[in-house]
């Protein structure tokens, strides 16, 4: 029998990421856990409303997601535990920016730049609807068929309920192949 342990969300763990977006002219970054599939043209950020980088994203329009793996980890936690109202963040990591203007991490094995599309807010956060206008990837991450190769990516999860990174496991089976 199960039991009822209130509304706890349990859609943990999520891919980490670092968020880049250009604030009063310069990259902040800030550490992300709370990001969504919401079809297959659009993805979810959801940051606390009180964030630094909320600014510049709504002042843009853009903002870049960059997946972590471990060997980016110590750096995006760092990410996570300053504000850049407080701390200018701008060189943190090394970085480069498309030809919008939006900051990408270097050391990221993966990087989409996105467009925000809508603002959907709840008390206490802003969740930034995105589409993605590119999708940048070491060749390290890239499998023979052109796609990301998760197995080759290794992407650090994020666990709310612990705040803890966890690493992605094995590869249990093809999708659509245990009920046939």
């Amino acid at each position: 029998m199960k039991q009822n342990i209130g509304n706890a969300l349990a859609l943990y763990p999520m891919p980490l990421a670092v968020i880049g977006a250009m604030v009063n002219g310069k990259p902040n970054w800030l550490l992300a856990g709370h990001l969504g599939i919401i079809g297959h043209d659009r993805v979810l950020v959801s940051l606390a409303s009180a964030h630094y980088t909320n600014q510049g994203i709504k002042e843009s329009g853009k903002l870049s997601i960059n997946l972590v793996d471990e060997a980016l980890l110590p750096l995006a936690d760092r990410a996570g535990c300053v504000s850049g109202s407080k701390e200018d963040k701008s060189a943190l990591f090394d970085y480069t920016t498309n030809e919008s203007g939006v900051p990408m991490v270097v050391q990221s094995p993966v990087t989409m730049v996105c467009s925000v599309q809508d603002v959907y807010e709840t008390p206490g956060f802003e969740s930034f609807i995105c589409t993605i206008d590119a999708t940048y990837a070491e060749q390290s991450a890239v499998g023979e068929n052109g796609k990301l190769d998760y197995r080759a990516l290794k992407p650090v999860l994020f666990e709310m309920p612990t705040y803890s990174y966890l690493k992605t496991g094995d590869v249990l089976g093809a999708c659509m192949s245990y009920g046939t």
